[in-house]
């Protein structure tokens, strides 16, 4: 039987008082590749977006000879592997008094880990990984979900990297039948190995709520017994987490935490464990079918604020930062005239950004500051609307 428990320290300060070590899953370093095809989509969402963007893109055709490409483009994070696991570990540490264990997974790349396997204190981090899996068909829709793949043997990481790549990149009409299903049963074979459904209820390439949805009961009904838990997600809100406990109990599955982080702030969710290696903390989760998921108190901010600060946390600079990730511009990746990947910073014509650009992202970065900020925050004070996670929704499971 499944057992999950969910808490939430604001409201239960000694939540963690009788556990030995924290768990922070699922974040993600300057080595994670994020789309910037949210721009198109906004145009789309929001017509009166269109006609400004088609302006900025004439501009920058005319004057540098580039026109913005968003499917190739991307940026990254701005922590660096060593800042982001110095970030998730000190909040366990420091907030909750507890050991930390971290472990990073960003998209489709095993960079993170292996470049922190050489600092002393982070030599005993899991390599993960969140891997991006196309999923469905013409009728039902296609999506891609997102599987946290953690604690993969050092000593193949690099050849499941490959094995994990290729089958991304593999159009669907072209997959083997059952092809998915051989790989996720050949990982769960590994009894180190964590196997999550990271934010399963995220519409996240807009094919419609029920499409997905029909689409994340289908693979579940599939290969759902090769997953392990299901993500409550530290930066979806509450209402979607509910309905994943709820989904989890359907399926008789754990919920398991996962932050999300993309910013500067730590993981808003852990896990409490009696385990003191991540070897343990995973026979856990698989053999012993326990999670307990612990909520910190950013998790309780309104839901619109926290992402707004992550938004603004990539499009602000940080000149403490490490050379190379200090200015968003040096975070953002765009082909030049050539068609080769560049940092933004090196394709301005005359070496910095245009004087519309920044004066544009001033503006959006003045919504962080004093007092918008804080008017902002109380009009997006939806913490009693959301509401928790409730008992009766994990007791679901038990149905």
């Amino acid at each position: 039987m499944s057992q999950s428990t969910v808490s939430y320290l604001w409201r239960e300060p000694a939540a963690a008082s009788s556990f030995k070590t924290g768990v922070s899953l699922h974040s993600h370093t300057s080595q994670s590749k994020e789309t910037l095809d949210f721009i198109a989509e906004l145009s789309t969402d929001w017509k009166p977006l269109q006609p400004i963007l088609r302006w900025l893109e004439e501009r920058s055709a005319r004057v540098s000879g580039i026109r913005p490409d968003y499917a190739r483009s991307f940026w990254t994070p701005p922590l660096t592997p060593r800042l982001a696991f110095d970030l998730e570990r000190e909040q366990v540490e420091n907030k909750l008094g507890l050991a930390g264990l971290v472990s990073l997974t960003d998209h489709d790349d095993i960079s993170a880990p292996m470049l922190l396997r050489a600092v002393p204190n982070a030599r005993h981090i899991p390599v993960s990984v969140e891997w991006s899996v196309p999923y469905g068909n013409a009728q039902a829709g296609v999506t891609a979900f997102h599987l946290g793949i953690h604690n993969l043997p050092s000593a193949t990481a690099a050849e499941w990297m490959l094995r994990l790549e290729a089958f991304t990149a593999m159009p669907l009409a072209e997959r083997p039948a059952r092809l998915l299903g051989a790989l996720l049963s050949e990982l769960h074979d590994l009894p180190g190995v964590l196997i999550v459904f990271n934010h399963p209820l995220w519409d996240l390439y807009r094919i419609g709520r029920e499409r997905h949805r029909f689409l994340v009961n289908e693979f579940l009904a599939i290969d759902g017994q090769f997953c392990h838990a299901l993500e409550l997600n530290g930066l979806r809100n509450w209402d979607e987490n509910r309905e994943v406990s709820i989904l989890a109990g359907r399926w008789n599955q754990l919920v398991i935490s996962g932050g999300d982080r993309h910013g500067i702030e730590p993981n808003a969710n852990v896990n409490l464990t009696h385990a003191t290696s991540f070897n343990e903390f995973v026979h856990e989760v698989r053999v012993e079918r326990k999670s307990h998921v612990l909520f910190m108190p950013q998790y309780a901010e309104p839901w619109k604020h926290r992402i707004l600060q992550s938004t603004l946390d990539a499009i602000r600079n940080h000149p403490h930062f490490p050379e190379g990730s200090r200015t968003w511009d040096e975070r953002v990746f765009h082909p030049d005239a050539n068609g080769d990947l560049k940092p933004l910073s090196t394709l301005w014509p005359e070496g910095h950004p245009p004087r519309y650009l920044s004066i544009l992202l001033a503006a959006v970065r003045l919504m962080g500051a004093r007092p918008v900020s804080h008017t902002l925050r109380l009009a997006w004070n939806d913490r009693q609307s959301g509401g928790h996670i409730t008992q009766s929704a994990l007791a679901a499971r038990e149905a």
